[in-house]
């Protein structure tokens, strides 16, 4: 069975159904709804956090790694015993909005809940539906936590709760943008939940800013997620999306790659399990937005291609380690000027990622390598070799400094030490496959 919907001002999706064996009972309009709930769970792509490795969809197991211990996702299928098939509209709210539990329990703020605040109530029963109805059921219980005591006492949650994450009212259009930016505003504050990643934290890891309405801090980058550096996504120069267009914000949000740049690291999966199954008009409300948000670095001036260091390596004319193992193991695919080719091996001349002091991410891809999401629209999962077994510490620092600072790159310069650093928690980037049909349905 397959159900179609028209979501509004957007276009039309198929969604498949293997999964949503309870739904097909339902008269058609409650259907509607449980599908409309699978296009928002795309959005705010639940399955990434509630589906471990080879796991059942949404059952949970997923370890996720946190500055006090291992978090366990939990099980949301609608199983009445370990899922949440017992849970009424009100107590799964209460969750989304609230980050507490049925049984009365806070639960950690891994879950983004002081942004799936923002979710509006046709969108939460949407939601609810499509968890109530369009989800297999998996008799999972819950992982439990490895988080030692004294961490482990939940009661101190409510307290980070109420001091960093107020109870909020859903998302209401204000001001004088229009109504694209508005929906964009609504998607990546709320559902997208992108100031998880892309907003610094504070000293009790809360998110420094929710919404634009706040200050220049929220997404203008700097968070680390598992050793990658969140980028900024503000309409700002030096590492933001100053450079970009809507369009090319909108190709990189369905095909995890484009003229500038490409997906990397956890942006891999947000690309692969959500943005790509997106409307096109959801996809273009969130660029309008995101280049509505005025620069947080002001004094960052637009990139200027410099092509003294592509002329030098042309003719052979090598100064420095960094430049000969760039030559000896990089050029090959993206060229001795930078430019790389195509969409197939991104450009380094220019690539934001690379224009800000910090070299965590560029060590980590040299370290662990890369591989672009596989889309439907871009099916092709193309890899970059880890060099972790096959670079020492400094040669990786040199190769860094010398990819941050030429043409034109206004990158900061990595040390030995911070490549020994990351290399012990690095993991080689394997790339992965998805069904371009319905990923979840499987």
């Amino acid at each position: 069975m397959n159900l179609f919907l028209k979501i509004p001002g957007g276009s039309a999706l198929m969604f498949s159904a293997v999964c949503s064996v309870n739904a097909a009972v339902l008269p058609p309009l409650e259907q509607q709804q449980v599908a409309r709930g699978e296009y928002l769970a795309h959005v705010a792509d639940c399955v990434a956090c509630h589906t471990a490795v080879n796991g059942r969809p949404f059952a949970g197991g997923l370890p996720i790694n946190s500055p006090i211990g291992q978090i366990y996702s939990t099980n949301i299928t609608p199983n009445e015993t370990s899922g949440i098939g017992a849970w009424t509209y009100d107590d799964f709210a209460l969750l989304l909005r609230r980050g507490q539990t049925r049984a009365g329990y806070t639960v950690y703020p891994a879950m983004p809940y002081p942004s799936y605040a923002r979710i509006n109530d046709a969108d939460m029963h949407a939601l609810f539906a499509y968890f109530q109805h369009g989800v297999q059921a998996v008799d999972q219980p819950n992982h439990e936590n490895a988080i030692p005591w004294p961490l482990s006492i939940r009661w101190p949650l409510a307290v980070w709760r109420n001091m960093f994450a107020p109870a909020p009212a859903p998302y209401a259009h204000t001001g004088s943008s229009g109504p694209s930016v508005a929906r964009g505003a609504y998607l990546v504050e709320g559902l997208g939940h992108c100031g998880s990643c892309h907003t610094t934290r504070g000293v009790a890891m809360q998110e420094q800013a929710l919404t634009s309405d706040d200050n220049l801090i929220y997404v203008s980058g700097g968070a680390e997620i598992d050793g990658w550096i969140a980028p900024s996504l503000r309409n700002e120069n030096g590492g933001g999306l100053g450079e970009w267009s809507e369009v090319e914000i909108e190709e990189f949000l369905r095909t995890g790659r484009n003229h500038r740049s490409a997906s990397f690291g956890p942006m891999n999966d947000v690309i692969a399990q959500s943005t790509q199954f997106m409307t096109d008009q959801d996809r273009s409300s969130i660029a309008a937005y995101l280049k509505s948000l005025p620069a947080r670095r002001t004094d960052a001036k637009p990139y200027v291609y410099d092509d003294h260091v592509a002329v030098e390596l042309h003719a052979g004319r090598v100064t420095g380690a960094g430049a000969q193992i760039y030559l000896d193991r990089c050029a090959a695919c993206h060229k001795s000027n930078g430019q790389g080719n195509g969409k197939a091996f991104p450009p380094l001349a220019g690539n934001a990622v690379l224009q800000t002091s910090d070299t965590t991410s560029a060590i980590h891809i040299v370290l662990s390598g890369s591989a672009m999401p596989a889309t439907r629209t871009a099916p092709s999962a193309l890899t970059m070799a880890p060099y972790a077994h096959v670079l020492n510490d400094q040669q990786i620092a040199d190769v860094v400094s010398f990819i941050q600072t030429s043409w034109g790159n206004t990158g900061g310069v990595a040390s030995a030490s911070q490549v020994a650093k990351l290399r012990k928690t690095a993991v080689p980037v394997v790339a992965k496959t998805f069904s371009f049909g319905e990923p979840w349905a499987k």
